[in-house]
């Protein structure tokens, strides 16, 4: 049974943490998955569009949807055939029940969750380390530590198209209309390139000849990319510790948040694209990211012992989620406050049922 969606609200500044506070974090363990304390086998955490369901893909090769109503593995489902670590899972988000996952060995799965059936796969990707899904579900982007980006398509068994990338390239998010996509890059900078054309979007037109237009808001590698649901900022995250916040109407940063414990290998607020900046053709979606009404980010990392939580508009930091170790994965549900993350390799989920304390 599906469970009951309740009506959403937004929690004021002033009432977060004591929210948070009186909720207690629910695990979901895996007894057959290789887990040992200290090592964090969760590489990835992706909700459906509706939040109703939770996958995880493990270095460990464990790729498992959760239904987050019932922690017990027997509610759980695995599904089987990955033979290298899953590095990232993700939901088409159009189709509730269609998860595409893609392995260190450059293989991507396409399946339906329902029957547990792969129905589509695209090899020979290299050493992949991203993948996202384009706002309309029909193509979706993987990229390689060789710096190569993919077009595929759900319905096809090779790459729609390749594009290798002058840069490091990290984590690629899309804007709400699909047809821009940013791209995280080794040098601190954050790209702007076209959809499906891979060109710059905007050029700086000073100085001897025309020169590419980027976010450059970190000191050292900028590693994640996301777009806030109200389509307001674009936040990116860096090996410096800091996440940077872009004013989409501008591009100028409006602000910078600090005081996390390492690197900001995810960043997330839960969240329904509300308004669109970057399109005259909106596409009503569901995203992995900033909370749902774009009120607040929260940001994992692979120091420390907790999870940040800032206010998007003040930059005031509002919240900590306390973990026993380091959290570099981290995911807001898409219709609700409730927030999953790996806590030494274990899935964690706060806010599933605000109900029971």
């Amino acid at each position: 049974m599906a469970p009951v969606l309740r009506p959403r609200q937004s929690l004021p500044q002033d009432k977060f943490s004591g929210y948070f506070s009186n909720l207690k974090s629910q695990a979901y363990t895996d007894p057959s998955s290789s887990r040992g304390a200290g090592t964090h086998s969760i590489r990835s955490i992706a909700w459906n569009p509706q939040g109703t369901l939770v996958a995880t893909g493990s270095a460990d090769k464990t790729l498992r949807v959760w239904n987050p109503e019932k922690p017990h593995v027997k509610f759980s489902t695995e599904l089987k055939g990955h033979s290298a670590s899953i590095e990232k899972v993700a939901f088409n988000p159009t189709k509730d029940a269609e998860l595409c996952s893609v392995s260190s060995d450059g293989v991507v799965k396409f399946w339906d969750v329902r029957t547990k059936a792969c129905f589509n796969e695209v090899r020979g990707l290299g050493d992949a380390l991203s993948l996202v899904w384009a706002p309309d579900g029909q193509t979706l982007l993987v990229g390689n530590r060789d710096d190569v980006v993919f077009v595929l398509s759900p319905s096809q068994s090779t790459p729609v198209s390749s594009h290798q990338q002058p840069v490091q390239t990290n984590q690629i998010s899309f804007c709400w209309g699909g047809e821009k996509a940013f791209l995280a890059t080794g040098d601190g900078r954050t790209r702007i390139l076209t959809y499906p054309g891979f060109e710059p979007v905007f050029n700086l037109n000073y100085g001897p000849e025309p020169r590419e237009f980027k976010l450059h808001g970190h000191t050292s590698s900028c590693l994640t990319v996301e777009l806030q649901p109200t389509a307001r900022y674009v936040a990116t995250g860096g090996s410096d510790s800091i996440i940077s916040l872009w004013d989409t109407t501008d591009l100028i940063c409006q602000r910078t948040l600090s005081g996390i414990s390492g690197p900001v290998r995810s960043i997330s607020t839960s969240g329904r694209r509300l308004v669109e900046r970057f399109s005259t053709l909106p596409v009503l979606t569901f995203w992995p990211g900033f909370t749902f009404d774009g009120s607040y980010i929260v940001a994992g990392s692979d120091e420390g012992s907790g999870v940040e939580v800032y206010h998007v508009e003040t930059g005031d930091h509002v919240h900590t989620f306390k973990t026993a170790g380091s959290s570099p994965v981290v995911a807001w549900a898409p219709t609700r406050y409730c927030l999953a993350y790996c806590d030494l390799g274990v899935l964690r989920i706060v806010g599933v049922d605000p109900d029971r304390k």
